[in-house]
């Protein structure tokens, strides 16, 4: 059981990444092209664009498909779309993996979970996620990272990567103003800062309010929603079951589903309930 659920294929990926990929692309050309209402269609366009690290999140696993070079290559992509450095989200998602909801050790509580209202409201903006993200770009390419989830080995890496990154958008950026051009701004740019929130609040579902033990079947929260969103998200609603084998790749995920679902204890009916939740234990 456990070789069938662990195996590696390209094909699903595949489907999963030219859906994706297409669906940004198509937008995309509409708003391009200007079509009625086309400035709505930057929240549509954001929301398929952040939701490209639910893509980087399975390539860093190497588990979205079985050739390798492929899980790299869409994984620098991904996370080069979304101002993510996949090799130094590597070391971070591994980390969090092994101290999942340990105060001390999950990089992800690094920045604690919104506890009034004031920190959820400033949380589901996005807008502290750039500036980290910014921030561990500048740090990088500098050859000033200090994580210690990263090794030493792996600092010149890390560090050729932010630079391979930063010289990217800063060309990017030449090429626009050089020639005059604001596409990029109105497929790329603002559509990420609109879309962010959307994926704020889905991640917080993943382990927000969930127990600071190591059993992965508390820590972690599986949300039941529709299949539009475990397609857009990867099949990562199914996120304590990711966490307790994170070995099966995300089609796999539903199968694994069947054989945990009765040892799940964190579990929420859709993402709305979930946060009906969360809000009603805010401070003021």
């Amino acid at each position: 059981m456990r070789r069938s659920l662990t195996k590696k294929t390209d094909r699903p990926g595949l489907i999963a990444l030219a859906l994706h990929w297409g669906a940004i692309l198509a937008i995309g050309t509409l708003i391009i092209a200007g079509v009625p209402f086309w400035p709505l269609l930057m929240v549509v366009q954001g929301i398929l664009v952040v939701f490209l690290f639910t893509a980087l999140h399975e390539t860093i696993h190497r588990t979205a498909f079985k050739t390798l070079v492929i899980n790299e290559w869409v994984a620098r992509i991904n996370g080069f779309l979304i101002l993510l450095p996949a090799a130094w989200f590597r070391y971070f998602h591994f980390a969090h993996h092994r101290h999942t909801q340990d105060p001390d050790k999950d990089p992800e509580l690094a920045t604690p979970k919104p506890d009034t209202w004031r920190e959820y409201l400033w949380h589901v903006t996005g807008l502290p996620v750039w500036w980290q993200q910014g921030a561990t770009l500048i740090r990088n390419a500098t050859g000033r990272c200090s994580d210690d989830f990263v090794p030493a080995s792996a600092k010149a890496t890390i560090r050729r990567e932010a630079r391979i990154m930063l010289t990217l958008y800063a060309g990017l950026l030449g090429c626009s103003v050089a020639t005059g051009t604001d596409w990029l701004l109105y497929v790329w740019v603002l559509p990420l800062v609109l879309g962010q929130p959307f994926l704020r609040l889905y991640l917080l579902a993943e382990h927000g309010r969930c127990a600071f033990v190591a059993n992965m079947f508390e820590n972690s929260r599986t949300t039941f929603t529709n299949r539009v969103v475990r397609q857009l998200a990867w099949n990562m609603p199914y996120h304590a079951e990711h966490h307790s084998f994170p070995a099966v790749p995300f089609h796999q995920l539903p199968d694994l589903h069947q054989l945990t679902r009765s040892q799940l204890r964190e579990t929420e009916d859709g993402y709305v309930p979930f946060h009906r939740g969360y809000v009603s234990t805010l401070k003021r």
